[in-house]
């Protein structure tokens, strides 16, 4: 920075501004700083900076799933958030096993992240009550912990669930079946929402059209199946998300039936190749966008304040989108 500096007659001050990506400085003043790090193949010493600034520049995310869409969507959005900002992305993922989740939170933080965006599978609050005790500003994304006070990004679940059975409901299903997810809150708050859309259009809940599947398409196809074996076949379906409901129209179509004339399904997350399967994947969307963009921008704003940040929850609205799996004709009812 001091050879840039003298280079080009400014500050050293200048110089740090510009490569740090801070600071009012001229649009000229911060090419020609650019142009010169470049010409002499600038790389910045994180080791020395973190001793200097007591940041990694670092965030830890942590993730259930890589292989689910609406999880890499996020990370994309994150790391586009905080990459401005001087700040990079570490990305782990635990695969729903709430110890490896803690494992990797440990080493993570034992990596000096300056804080973490988790979208936890935990099922109590001390892992929490942990980063908390070592002061690392965490956020929770999608799934909230009972108890846990920090911020929170994610979706009415329980909308979720009562805009895609309402949505059956008026495309004149009369038997609404739901595969649920794994044991965690958004499983139950999507279940809860199913109900209350039955019991709005006083359709009774028969125990039977509820099976428990989980989060990927091969339970999908195997709740599916089940279902399909213990009597009348519904005529609607609600699934966990859109990966259940995509094993879920496979299992419907391997035994003859049609989507949506004679099954509709519904799923939810929206997962960017929902549009172009061979039946297109009516679903609701949860703005992955908007909840990796909201986490980032709190977590920032939480390691750089003086003090902590009082917890906030920032509700983003689900939205149905309509597509060819339960578009039903007034024949097909």
């Amino acid at each position: 920075m001091r050879d840039i500096a003298e280079d080009l007659n400014v500050s050293i001050v200048t110089v740090s501004k510009v490569l740090r990506s801070q600071g009012n400085i001229s649009e000229a003043t911060r090419r020609r700083v650019l142009r010169r790090a470049k010409q002499l193949n600038y790389q910045t010493n994180w080791v020395a900076r973190s001793l200097v600034t007591r940041r990694t520049y670092t965030v830890g995310l942590l993730l259930p799933d890589f292989t689910h869409s609406f999880f890499a969507e996020i990370a994309k959005a994150v790391a586009e958030t905080i990459r401005p900002r001087g700040y990079h992305a570490v990305i782990s993922y635990f695969e729903e096993d709430p110890e490896l989740e803690r494992i990797e939170a440990e080493a993570l933080m034992a990596r000096q992240v300056d804080g973490l965006i988790i979208a936890s599978a935990q099922p109590d609050k001390s892992l929490f009550d942990g980063m908390r005790k070592r002061k690392v500003p965490f956020i929770l994304i999608d799934r909230p912990i009972a108890g846990v006070r920090t911020s929170f990004v994610g979706v009415d679940n329980e909308a979720i669930g009562f805009l895609a059975t309402n949505h059956l409901i008026a495309q004149g299903c009369k038997l609404v079946a739901h595969l649920r997810g794994p044991d965690n809150g958004i499983a139950a708050a999507r279940l809860s929402g199913y109900r209350r859309a039955l019991r709005a259009h006083k359709f009774e809940p028969l125990a039977r059209l509820l099976v428990d599947a989980s989060f990927d398409d091969r339970s999908g196809y195997e709740a599916m199946g089940k279902l399909l074996q213990t009597g009348p076949a519904p005529d609607g379906i609600f699934c966990y998300n859109d990966p259940v409901a995509i094993g879920a129209m496979r299992a419907i179509m391997d035994v003859g039936l049609r989507i949506p004339t004679d099954v509709a399904v519904a799923g939810a997350g929206n997962v960017h190749y929902s549009d172009v399967l061979a039946v297109p994947l009516t679903t609701v969307d949860q703005d992955t966008v908007a909840t990796g963009r909201r986490a980032a921008e709190l977590l920032l704003r939480n390691i750089e304040s003086e003090r902590p940040s009082s917890a906030r929850k920032v509700w983003i609205e689900p939205k149905l989108v309509v597509r060819e799996s339960t578009e039903r004709r007034a024949s097909d009812s």
